[in-house]
């Protein structure tokens, strides 16, 4: 399903705003403004998979970007971690 330009812009705001947390947050792991959108896209993937996995469930905009923080933030956490292996 295509999505439009609404929710698309929709989508990278939320993701720009949950990067840019979740970089401040977990320190060290700055990509700049499109990595941080991406990383706060794939987050919220990721918090919309693990959060009802755990019992969560977060509504609205507020929510979309609480879960879209968590998931950028595992994924910031799984990379230091692929990082310190290699």
């Amino acid at each position: 399903m295509p999505l439009d330009l609404q929710a698309l812009l929709i989508l990278l705001i939320i993701g720009a705003i949950a990067g840019w947390l979740a970089g401040t947050l977990v320190k060290g792991y700055g990509f700049g403004v499109i990595g941080n959108i991406v990383v706060g896209v794939i987050g919220a993937y990721i918090g919309a998979w693990l959060l009802p996995q755990l019992g969560f469930g977060l509504g609205g905009l507020l929510g979309s970007i609480v879960s879209a923080t968590i998931g950028a933030i595992v994924l910031l956490l799984l990379i230091g971690l692929v990082r310190k292996v290699a």
